[in-house]
This record gives C-alpha cells, sequence and structure tokens, in this order.
C-alpha cells in the first residue's frame, strides 16, 4: 500500500524557443497541415514566457506552470489545464472556452474579459509514483513567496491543497455555464463578471468584489458570500418597481408622444436607476431626451431605437442590440456596454436645429469590450478612457472621434472613413 505525501513536482525548465515551435506546429495540426503535432506543454515551466494571441485550442497544458506568464488573448479553448499553475498570470482578455482547470492555481491572475464559458474550474488533486515515497501529492506553491526564497527548505514556504483562485481577478470575464462548485474564490474580484448559468454551489466567495455580476440562471445553493460586495447584480428577479399605478410600457408611449407633439401631449419618462429587463423589447421606440440614468436596459433588443440626446450615465446596456440606433448626443458617460450591439449605429453628434449646436455622443470611461461597431457612425464621438478590448470597429466612422483607450490591443478590424 502506498503511503500518500505532498510533495512539490519539478517540471522541466522550457524556453520561449521552444514554446515557440511547439505553437507553430500545434498551429498546422489545427489547420490539417503536414509537419503538424498536437501541442504538448504537459508539466513544463513555462514561467514569464509569452503566449498572447497564440492559438492553443485543445493543447495540452496539464501541470504546466505558468507563473507571471504572458497570456494575453491566448486561444486556449478545450485545452487541458489540470492541474496548472497561473499565479500571476495575465489571462485578459483570454478565450478558454471549455477549457479544463480544475485543480489549477489562479492566484492573482488575471483573467479580466476572459471568456470561461463552461469552463471546468472545480477542486481537483494530483499525484505521482515516487519509488522512494510511495504515492505523492503534488501541491502548488506560492510563487511570491518563492521569489523572496527560492531555495527554501522542504515545507518553509506556504503551500496550496487543490485548486487555488484566491484573490485571482475575473473583472468583466465571461463565465457563462462555468463549473465553479465548491470553488474557492475567496477574496476574488469579480466586478462584471458574466456568471449566467454558472454552477456556484458551495463555492467559497467570502469576501469577493462581486459588484455589477450577472447571476441569471446561476446556482447559488449553500454558497458563501459573507462580506462580498453584491451592489448592482444581477439576478433573475427583473420586476421593474414604479411609483404609482402607471405601468413603464404606459410610461414609454407616453413619452413618444411627448417627443412627436413637441412636448404638446403626452409626458417625458424618467427611468432613473429602474429595472427595465421585464420589457424584453424596445425595438423602434421613440425615446429621445429621455432620462435613464444607471437604468438596467441589459439584453433588450432595441435595435432602430430614437435615443438622441438621450440621459444615459451609468446604464446597463451590456448585451442590448441597438443595431441601427440613434444615439446622436446622447450623455453614455460610465455606461456598461460590453458585448452590446451597435452595428450602423449613429453616435454623431446632435445638431440643434435652432442654436445649429453641435452635442457630441458622450461616452466617456463608458466599458465597451467585445462590443460590435461595425459600420457605426461615430465622428466627433468622445471616446475618452473607454475600455474597448475585443471590440469590433471594422468599417466604422471615427472622423474627429477623441480617442483614449484605457487598453487597446485585442480591438478587431480597423476604423473607417466614409
Amino acid at each position: 500500500m502506498s503511503l500518500l505525501t505532498t510533495h512539490r513536482l519539478d517540471v522541466a525548465l522550457g524556453s520561449q524557443s521552444e514554446l515557440d515551435e511547439v505553437c507553430v506546429k500545434h498551429a498546422r495540426f489545427i489547420a490539417g497541415l503536414p509537419g503538424g503535432s498536437r501541442g504538448n506543454l504537459s508539466w513544463r515551466n513555462l514561467s514569464g514566457l509569452k503566449l498572447a494571441s497564440r492559438d492553443l485550442t485543445g493543447a495540452d497544458l496539464t501541470g504546466a506552470r505558468l507563473c507571471g506568464a504572458d497570456l494575453r488573448s491566448v486561444k486556449l479553448e478545450s485545452a487541458n489545464l489540470y492541474g496548472a499553475d497561473l499565479q500571476n498570470a495575465d489571462l485578459t482578455g483570454a478565450t478558454l472556452r471549455r477549457a479544463d482547470l480544475r485543480g489549477a492555481c489562479l492566484r492573482n491572475a488575471n483573467l479580466t474579459g476572459a471568456d470561461l464559458t463552461e469552463v471546468d474550474l472545480r477542486a481537483g488533486a494530483m499525484a505521482v509514483g515516487d519509488r522512494a515515497l510511495g504515492l505523492t501529492l503534488v501541491e502548488h506553491f506560492n510563487a511570491d513567496d518563492e521569489k523572496s526564497n527560492p531555495l527554501g527548505a522542504k515545507g518553509s514556504r506556504p503551500k496550496t491543497t487543490g485548486q487555488e483562485i484566491v484573490r485571482a481577478d475575473f473583472s468583466g470575464a465571461v463565465l457563462r455555464g462555468a463549473r465553479l462548485n465548491r470553488a474557492q474564490l475567496k477574496h476574488s474580484i469579480l466586478t462584471g463578471a458574466d456568471l449566467t448559468g454558472a454552477d456556484l454551489g458551495r463555492a467559497d466567495l467570502r469576501g469577493a468584489d462581486m459588484r455589477d455580476v450577472i447571476l441569471m440562471g446561476a446556482n447559488t445553493q449553500a454558497w458563501d458570500i459573507t462580506g462580498a460586495d453584491l451592489r448592482g447584480a444581477l439576478t433573475d428577479d427583473s420586476a421593474a418597481k414604479v411609483s404609482g399605478a402607471i405601468s413603464l410600457d404606459v410610461m414609454l408611449r407616453e413619452h413618444a408622444r411627448w417627443v412627436s407633439s413637441v412636448a404638446e401631449v403626452g409626458a417625458p419618462a424618467v427611468l432613473d436607476g429602474l429595472d427595465l429587463r421585464s420589457l424584453r423589447s424596445l425595438r423602434g421606440f421613440n425615446l429621445s431626451a429621455i432620462s435613464a440614468r444607471r437604468a438596467i436596459f441589459f439584453g433588450l433588443d432595441m435595435e432602430g431605437v430614437q435615443l438622441q440626446g438621450a440621459r444615459l450615465e451609468g446604464a446597463d446596456l451590456r448585451g442590448v442590440n441597438l443595431r441601427r440606433a440613434d444615439l446622436r448626443g446622447a450623455h453614455l458617460e460610465g455606461a456598461m456596454m460590453a458585448e452590446a450591439d451597435l452595428r450602423g449605429a449613429r453616435l454623431s453628434p446632435l445638431v440643434l436645429v435652432k442654436s445649429s449646436r453641435r452635442i457630441p455622443t458622450d461616452l466617456t470611461s463608458a466599458d465597451l469590450r467585445r462590443a460590435n461597431f461595425s459600420g457605426a457612425d461615430l465622428r466627433s464621438a468622445v471616446l475618452k478612457d473607454v475600455d474597448l478590448r475585443q471590440g469590433i470597429l471594422t468599417g466604422a466612422n471615427l472622423e474627429g472621434a477623441q480617442l483614449e483607450f484605457r487598453e487597446s490591443y485585442g480591438l478587431k478590424g480597423g476604423p473607417g472613413r466614409e
């Protein structure tokens, strides 16, 4: 009978040139070209190396050590990362759909804007045979502590057992359908993360930052959210509360009458802070000059809607269909618009007829990650401090726009000119 002990496995040291060669052969393997072979980086020490924007779909990285590695925008779809050590790794914008991350260590990793749809993040453990010690359990050691004590004696450094994601940064990450049951996510940063349909049963989320997280359809049975910040979290409860007997539908129709009659009939709607998801569709509505600061439009169909001069500061427009919408002169400062569809939308200045004054569309500090602006008119738009990671700007007109990207890598296509 083997004795179960704990041990840190010494993985083989990999080099950047070796890594590049594996990636080239794997790319040929994916494309079905001769000379290709599936990427096998299992049990390799790739700490600090660069894999940014590489395609390692289906690659084997079992037990790989990737501490501090540059994995920005890497494609690891369906990859095997069982027991991988990703401490301090930069996975910003990475694609990890259906990846196996059981037993992986993500301490202090940055997964901002990553796509972890259907990823498996359950706890896991690894054991290897050892002639002297018998069955040996492999454990992750704290990479930060190792820097200060690289030759510390066995047992002198803090170590973690099984899955470790303490203080991982999942800001804006797509975790739809992710299996996180019993996951250790204590003190993790999940602001704006999409956890739609995720399994969070018995997950440890104590002290986690979960502001504006999407939890629709998620299993939260027996989870521990002691001390967690859930301000602005979206759940399945989408009932909009409006004071008085008037319904949202009536309010919006009265607003449309007010706009079309130039304030002769009807009444302007004030929807500040309201949850409008129960409406499902606002397609073609005339909501010009409406006040909907911090309102929740999440996932609504708003194709062709008129929102000229609208007050939408801090509004939640994530995943909204705004194709061909008229947003000229709209105030969208600080709006959450990740994955919004703005193809063919009008975001050029609103020209006031009487005074000839031009009011630009203001998107200052807006979250535009993965938003699609293909063919959109963004002339003179204010795009200061915006997050456009993985945004699509193919054919967009940016003439005169005030551009100041918070993060610009990962953009698809490029600005066009009419």
